[in-house]
């Protein structure tokens, strides 16, 4: 392994996981807080990216932009949050064809499957042409977007979704809304996921059609890597958000290592899933680790 080439990669994986960590707070949401398995991030992702490179490419602020790309997450989001609880269709399943429709949606928005934006003509908020310049704007992005949630999940409104979240029976018999309550942490999950896709459109210089296939795998495995690593040092609700920021870039760390191990890209997909398996099955070993060992100093002591 190149270690010198490895230590010059480093910056841009520390960019990519604050850009990425903010489509896995977005994840974090309806994974952890809401506890629904939600599959728009797919093509929300897009969406959001499609949306702020056509707008700019029109001539639009990239902050009006990357404003109508979180809007365009939402709405993609209320469309999952309507299939769910309008029309009872489970929450996989939501997803899933919100996700199917949005690569039409993100066709029709681009006109065609890949749409560039040259950091030379337009105005970007971050590129992958100036690293640092992309470290420090998705740091204050995710820090503002940490900010934000902390706040909000502390009002009325969005204790109702962490209640509806933890036991939806007990919140409705408390008078709370949960189907509303799903709607809005839908809508807040994949706003989130769109400003992720339209810093990440800016920041590789296009958007593509595909961009969004397979960002629940890499949303996933940065929430429970920061879950497994962070989980018992950050108690607090911003900390976790922080935990989850952490997991994106060692998750990006990895992925820039193994490919200095000499593995080809098309690897990568393979690389996600085994990341993600270790680190599921590492609180379960640990579990089961302990509980071997407390029968034998049980059966010791009896």
């Amino acid at each position: 392994m190149n270690v010198m080439a490895l230590m010059k990669a480093l910056p841009g994986s520390v960019a990519q996981g604050l850009i990425w960590g903010l489509l896995a707070i977005g994840v974090y949401i309806t994974y952890k807080v809401l506890d629904y398995a939600d599959l728009t991030v797919d093509g929300s992702l897009c969406t959001g990216g499609a949306v702020a490179v056509m707008m700019m490419l029109g001539g639009y602020n990239p902050y009006v932009a990357l404003l109508c790309a979180a809007v365009a997450g939402m709405m993609a989001g209320l469309v999952t949050g309507i299939f769910h609880v309008a029309f009872g269709i489970p929450a996989i399943l939501s997803g899933i064809l919100t996700q199917l429709g949005l690569y039409s949606v993100n066709m029709r928005i681009m006109g065609k499957s890949n749409q560039a934006i040259s950091v030379d003509k337009y105005n970007l908020i971050l590129s992958l042409r100036d690293i640092p310049k992309a470290v420090m704007v998705s740091a204050i992005c995710c820090a503002v977007v940490i900010i934000i949630l902390y706040w909000f999940f502390g009002t009325e409104l969005g204790r109702g979704i962490r209640a509806t979240g933890n036991n939806e029976n007990m919140s409705r018999a408390q008078g709370i809304n949960t189907k509303v309550m799903k709607v809005i942490g839908l809508m807040i999950s994949n706003g989130l996921v769109g400003v992720a896709g339209a810093l990440y459109a800016q920041y590789q210089g296009n958007a593509d059609v595909n961009m969004g296939r397979g960002a629940i795998v890499i949303g996933l495995a940065a929430v429970i890597i920061g879950g497994v690593l962070f989980g018992r040092i950050f108690h607090n609700f911003a900390f976790r958000l922080v935990g989850v920021i952490f997991g994106a870039i060692l998750y990006f760390v990895v992925i820039t290592i193994v490919l200095q191990l000499g593995l080809e890209t098309t690897d990568l997909k393979l690389v996600s899933a085994l990341i993600v398996a270790a680190f599921l099955a590492v609180p379960y070993l640990k579990g089961q680790h302990f509980m071997k060992n407390g029968k034998k100093g049980g059966k010791a002591n009896a």
